[in-house]
């Protein structure tokens, strides 16, 4: 399985559909499904049956993740959207912008 680029908590801009042009800070990673939650892009309403007297029937609006080949990471130096590639400094591996070439 090949390593998801994106951490929580960085940065992203959608490149397509609805909310194209968008950014959004990532708040979940799901890495097996490829895919990453950004709080109030995405959303969707869904229709809750009343379970009980307590809670009676309603119209929520969840946000459902994208795929990760949807979303582009920004650059913090540049503040452009930019591709992520891998480098090995001081034997270390670091993420780098390919627009900038600046260490992330």
């Amino acid at each position: 399985m090949k390593k998801i680029k994106f951490r929580k908590g960085e940065l992203v801009e959608v490149m397509v559909g609805k909310d194209q042009g968008r950014q959004a800070k990532i708040e979940k990673v799901f890495s097996k499904k490829r895919t990453v939650l950004l709080p109030g892009l995405n959303q969707y309403k869904k229709h809750r049956k009343p379970q009980s007297h307590d809670r009676p029937g309603e119209i929520v609006t969840i946000s459902r993740p994208y795929a990760i080949s949807k979303v582009a990471l920004v650059c913090q130096k540049c503040k452009q959207p930019t591709r992520v590639g891998w480098r090995i400094i001081n034997e270390k591996k670091v993420r780098f912008c390919r627009k900038c070439d600046q260490a992330i």
